[in-house]
């Protein structure tokens, strides 16, 4: 996939576990991060949600607002949130349409074969509706978050 940086975020409209339909237009003058993952409660994606976790209150120090994207349904990520208290609202994409688009669900290696699927991915959208910073292959869930943070403070001091 090529990257997504400097171009028009795609719009997309998702139910949220929090009860709400989120789309970009929510979230016009503020940054977004939105990291796309495979599924609720599985190993790397409960570390990365819990990183994601643990950094909070340090994202929203920098007025920026956290989505996870997977395509379990909101009753999974209902319980994947209670589980283990998840500060962010997660967002249920049960055709990949959103990511699709992100270049977050394609073609990717799994044990060796090729198989398709959800790929670990993030980006972080600016106030303006550009994306920021695209990762199009995450490979440590559980160290991501803290490269998200990084990027977010250079991109906040610059």
């Amino acid at each position: 996939m090529a990257t997504l940086e400097g171009k028009p975020a795609p719009p997309f409209s998702l139910a949220g576990s929090d009860g709400k339909t989120h789309s970009l237009a929510d979230y016009q003058g503020r940054t977004l991060v939105v990291y796309f993952y495979p599924r609720d409660n599985t190993p790397g994606c409960t570390k990365e949600a819990c990183a994601f976790r643990d950094l909070h209150a340090q994202v929203r120090e920098l007025d920026a607002q956290v989505l996870g994207v997977s395509r379990d349904s909101l009753a999974s990520h209902d319980k994947f949130i209670g589980k283990f208290g998840l500060p962010f609202a997660l967002l249920s994409d049960p055709d990949a349409e959103m990511m699709q688009a992100y270049g977050a669900f394609g073609e990717k290696t799994m044990y060796g074969k090729k198989v398709t699927g959800v790929i670990r991915s993030t980006v972080v959208i600016g106030p303006d509706g550009r994306v920021l910073k695209h990762w199009p292959k995450v490979a440590k869930a559980e160290t991501h978050p803290e490269q998200v943070l990084d990027f977010l403070r250079q991109a906040v001091q610059g």
